[in-house]
C-alpha cells in the first residue's frame, strides 16, 4: 500500500493550498487536505473507515506546523489577541481531544453531514448577520473564551478541522473581533486545536489492523511530510496576502470558503457528480 507519483503530486499541490488558506483565512484547510488525503488512501486499498479517521488525524498534524507559521506572520501585524487565543486554544485542545475519541467510535459519514450542514448554516449567519460597529471592543472575557473554546474543540476533534471555520464566525458576531483580528487570534488557537485532537487520533488509533505504511493510529508520517512540507512557508504568503485585502473582503471571502465546505461535506457535489 504505497502512494503512487500521481497521489504524491495531488498531495503536494493540496499542502500549497492548505498553506496559502490558513493564513489567509485562518482556517486549517481541512476542506481540501481531508477528500484528497482519503482519496489517495482509497485509492492504494485502505479501508474507508480507516481512510477518514487517517485523514482527519493527519490532516490535524499538518494544521499544527502550518498554524504556527501563520500566527507568527499575523502577530507581526499585531492581529493576534494572543490571550483569547491561548485560552481558546487549551479550551479547546481539551475538546479537541475528547471529539477526536467521539469519531474513532461513530461512523464518519454521519458525522461529516453533519457537520457540513452547521458550516452552511454558519455560513448564512455571516452572510447575513449585521456586522459589530467597529468601534466595539473585542470580549476579553476569559469565562467566554472557555465556554465557547470547549464544544468548538469537540467538533474540531470530531471532523479533524484545526478550528477556524467555527471559531471566526462566533469571534466576529459574538465576541466584537474585527475581521483581522478573528483570523489572526484563529490561527494561533488551532495550535492548540490540532495538538489535542491530533494526540486523540495517535492513541486511539493505535493497534488498529489494516493502516498503511508510516502510521502511527490515525496519524500517516508520510502524508504529513508531504503536505507540512509545503504548506508552512505558504502560510506565511498567504498571513502576509490577508493584510492586503480589506476586512469586508477577506469576510466574504471566508464566506464562499464556509459554503464550499459545507456543501463538500454533505456530499453535494458528488451527488450532483461535479469535480469539486
Amino acid at each position: 500500500m504505497e502512494l503512487q507519483a500521481a497521489q504524491v503530486i495531488a498531495l503536494l499541490i493540496t499542502g500549497i493550498g492548505v498553506g496559502f488558506a490558513s493564513g489567509l483565512l485562518g482556517v486549517g484547510g481541512c476542506f481540501i487536505m481531508v477528500p484528497v488525503q482519503f482519496w489517495a488512501l482509497k485509492s492504494i486499498g485502505v479501508d474507508p473507515t480507516i481512510a477518514i479517521r487517517i485523514a482527519f488525524g493527519t490532516n490535524l498534524l499538518v494544521v499544527l506546523p502550518t498554524a504556527f507559521s501563520g500566527a507568527m506572520a499575523h502577530h507581526k501585524k499585531g492581529a493576534v489577541l494572543w490571550k483569547a487565543g491561548i485560552t481558546f486554544g487549551i479550551a479547546g485542545a481539551l475538546g479537541a481531544f475528547g471529539g477526536a475519541f467521539i469519531a474513532s467510535q461513530l461512523p464518519g459519514k454521519v458525522l461529516t453531514v453533519a457537520f457540513g450542514i452547521a458550516v452552511i448554516l454558519g455560513a448564512i449567519r455571516m452572510l447575513t448577520a449585521k456586522p459589530p460597529k467597529i468601534t466595539d471592543a473585542p470580549a476579553d472575557s476569559l469565562a467566554a473564551f472557555i465556554l465557547w473554546g470547549i464544544p468548538l474543540g469537540i467538533v474540531s476533534g470530531i471532523i479533524g478541522i484545526g478550528g477556524g471555520v467555527l471559531m471566526i464566525p462566533m469571534m466576529v458576531y459574538f465576541l466584537k473581533f474585527k475581521m483581522h483580528q478573528a483570523v489572526g487570534t484563529s490561527t494561533a488557537l488551532m495550535i492548540f486545536t490540532a495538538l489535542g485532537g491530533a494526540l486523540s487520533y495517535w492513541i486511539n488509533g493505535l493497534g488498529v489492523p489494516g493502516l498503511p505504511p508510516y502510521s502511527t493510529g490515525y496519524l500517516n508520517w508520510y502524508q504529513w511530510a508531504i503536505l507540512a512540507g509545503v504548506s508552512i512557508p505558504w502560510a506565511v504568503v498567504g498571513a502576509n496576502t490577508a493584510h492586503l485585502l480589506p476586512a469586508k473582503q477577506l469576510k466574504y471571502l471566508f464566506i464562499i470558503v464556509m459554503f464550499y465546505m459545507g456543501l463538500k461535506m454533505c456530499g453535494v457535489f458528488a451527488y450532483l457528480k461535479l469535480p469539486l
